[in-house]
């Protein structure tokens, strides 16, 4: 069972639709785009979404650096369109009772919108180098990508 008494949350307020986050958490080719931290990317062809509850992603990192190899992977178990999004997270070949479970929450602000992540299971803060700042590295990703969806899309 997964610790809930280690996690950690991180909020931005977005200049994006909720539709436009929405998207970016569920579509494999907009996450591929951002789903990583800072020096590393995730290939578009090892990303698989089935944004349903009970169905599974999965994923892969790659260290620019090293080229070293991150699986990630899950199932979701809640999934409310353009509102909240729960899923596992680890290694794909876990067991999901086992993982970490982030859940995103999307809340309109009128003009903004307001990106509440949550990771329960690990613990995490800024300056560790590891979960809270590779998080808070993608959802840096995610804004860049948002932009530029909003400038070309």
């Amino acid at each position: 069972m997964v610790d809930t008494s280690k996690g950690f949350t991180i909020v931005r307020n977005l200049d994006a639709a909720p539709e436009a986050i929405w998207t970016a958490w569920t579509d494999p080719d907009e996450a591929a785009q951002w789903w990583h931290p800072r020096d590393a990317t995730t290939p578009r062809d090892t990303v698989e979404i089935d944004p349903r509850v009970g169905g599974r992603y999965a994923y892969t990192m790659v260290n620019t650096l090293t080229q070293e190899k991150y699986p990630t992977g899950g199932v979701y178990r809640v999934v409310e369109p353009h509102a909240r999004l729960s899923f596992t997270w680890g290694d794909p070949g876990d067991d999901p009772d086992d993982a970490p479970v982030v859940t995103v929450a999307i809340e309109p602000l009128g003009d903004l919108t307001r990106l509440t992540f949550d990771l329960q299971g690990v613990d995490g803060e800024p300056g560790d180098e590891s979960f809270y700042d590779g998080w808070d590295e993608a959802l840096d990703a995610l804004v860049e990508h948002l932009g530029q969806v909003a400038v070309h899309g």
